[in-house]
């Protein structure tokens, strides 16, 4: 992936965010409590993480444990499939910090060996997530707090909103000058 396209992405996806927030607040306030403890969702993003997870378990060399990777993939086939049975309660948020995590390594990845002036926006952006995916990963019921938070003043999510706006458009024309 270019570094045009990881930085592009991103700040459309963070204009897309802002604009869904400003338009449709309740729909979004709707959909973001029910998520927190939808299995389907949970199903969805463990799935999708645990997979792309197993799939770099596979691609291990000798330096990295690769003469042990059928045993480690065994193993963490086992811890996913048995959180749905042992840690059920906010596993959509669980499985949305895998995600992140490992996005953040594609993007990361791009902005790899690249002037440290044009990735910087991205870098930044990046790191904030990882950050917050470590934190919400292990303390999860914490998004519920900060969503009782943010929705319960509309400022609050039109801030929120104007962030992403602002991000995003500075993301896209920092991507759109390389």
């Amino acid at each position: 992936m270019s570094l045009f396209t990881a930085t592009l992405i991103p700040g459309l996806i963070l204009v897309a965010s802002a604009a869904i927030l400003f338009f449709k607040r309740d729909l979004v306030e709707k959909f973001a409590k029910k998520s927190l403890r939808s299995t389907p969702l949970a199903i969805l993003t463990m799935g999708l993480g645990g997979g792309w997870f197993l799939y770099h378990v596979t691609q291990l060399g000798a330096a990295d444990f690769g003469n042990y990777k059928t045993l480690l993939f065994v193993f963490f086939l086992a811890v996913g499939v048995l959180s749905f049975f042992f840690v059920r309660d906010f596993l959509a948020v669980r499985g949305a910090a895998i995600l992140w995590l490992l996005t953040a390594k594609v993007l990361l990845d791009a902005a790899f060996m690249q002037p440290q002036v044009s990735r910087l926006f991205l870098v930044v952006f990046v790191y904030a997530g990882i950050v917050l995916a470590l934190y919400l990963g292990t303390i999860p019921f914490k998004l519920r707090d900060f969503f009782n938070w943010l929705f319960a003043r509309k400022t609050r999510a039109n801030a929120l909103g104007s962030f992403f706006a602002t991000y995003g458009l500075a993301l896209c024309v920092v991507a759109l000058s390389y």
